[in-house]
């Protein structure tokens, strides 16, 4: 992308989030998912070119405040974001979210765009890309533990990219549940109700966990994990959170973002620091094998990372410039001659 001229940066671009869904439902969730996954793979088989840092967390008692910066020769991009498990109980989103794209060629920032929704679109756009590469082939079941936010978002991106359409459902709530099951069914899918973590996970040959709680949890344990089984684990993504049982770690072959972030927030966190993985990017370049055989365990120790934050902001400003519903908000200053910053105050009298 080359540097915006002065004449097209007075106002910015900005997305709201009555926009973003405009967006999305223009063209249908699963396919806003798939071409972005598409954009995200590029950017993982390039991943070399990028600058990487773990994101910058502010920790208290009752979440997480975090920034995910990233940057290539071209843009720079990064997200803010919380976590508040606790936000539920008050009638507050868990996790909400805003992120900026900039022309690394003068600084001034592109595109400003609500991330909430946006968050939803890419973590499950990058579980179900991740589940072409590592999932067992022909898988059509997925268990879903945890039954919150996400939970719609990964079943339809597994549909749309791995051909999974049968679906069991676990959440310790009966409501988040029943609120799964009643908008999956709306999407076509067959849903089963399942009364316990365990019977959830017969027959599926992906279990995708996805619970809250800022804690050390068990939400899978060994028994329930069998040969041959892909686990795309997405809740864990903070020191002291965890959801499963270390023996299926021992069991499991382990791909992660990146190693310096997943091993402080990961399922990794557990086991000792030069515990053997796997870099996603690695997989998708052709530089390392994914799926070897069918008995194979499988997990996708999920954190989330820049770099597919960036990759939404790379599409979403794609799809802006092509015409997609937008607002231009008057953010920058302009002022006729860049250093009399001054006198256009004065003049604004």
């Amino acid at each position: 992308m080359t540097a915006p001229k002065p004449s097209e940066i007075a106002f910015l671009p900005f997305v709201s989030v009555q926009n973003m869904m405009r967006m999305v439902n223009t063209m249908g969730a699963a396919a806003f998912m798939r071409d972005l996954a598409g954009y995200i793979e590029a950017d993982f088989r390039r991943w070399p070119e990028f600058d990487k840092t773990p994101r910058v967390a502010s920790h208290s008692q009752d979440g997480v405040i975090e920034l995910m910066p990233t940057a290539d020769s071209e843009n720079y991009g990064f997200k803010y974001v919380n976590g508040h498990p606790k936000n539920l109980r008050d009638g507050f989103q868990t996790v909400t979210a805003f992120g900026v794209l900039s022309s690394v060629a003068n600084g001034y920032p592109v595109l400003l765009t609500e991330m909430t929704v946006l968050t939803a679109l890419r973590t499950a756009a990058t579980s179900a890309l991740v589940g072409k590469y590592l999932a067992p082939k022909g898988s059509d079941t997925m268990t879903m533990i945890g039954n919150g936010a996400q939970c719609e978002f990964q079943a339809i991106a597994f549909r749309e990219l791995c051909g999974v359409n049968r679906l069991r459902l676990y959440d310790v709530d009966p409501k988040a549940t029943e609120k799964a099951a009643r908008n999956l069914a709306a999407q076509g899918f067959e849903i089963v109700k399942c009364t316990s973590a365990e019977s959830a996970t017969e027959g599926a040959q992906i279990v995708t966990t996805c619970t809250a709680d800022k804690q050390n949890a068990t939400v899978l344990t060994d028994n329930m994990v069998g040969a041959g089984i892909h686990i795309n684990a997405i809740g864990g993504d903070c020191p002291g959170k965890t959801e499963l049982h270390r023996d299926i770690l021992m069991r499991s072959d382990i791909f992660v973002e990146y190693p310096e972030q997943t091993r402080i927030e990961g399922e990794i966190q557990q086991l000792a620091p030069d515990h053997p993985v796997t870099e996603l990017w690695k997989v998708m370049a052709g530089d390392a094998p994914g799926r070897r055989s069918d008995r194979q365990i499988t997990l996708f120790d999920s954190v989330g990372f820049a770099i597919e934050d960036f990759s939404a902001l790379r599409y979403v400003h794609a799809k802006v410039r092509a015409g997609a519903p937008h607002d231009r908000l008057d953010m920058l200053a302009d002022p006729d001659d860049p250093r009399d910053l001054f006198g256009m105050l004065e003049r604004a009298r």
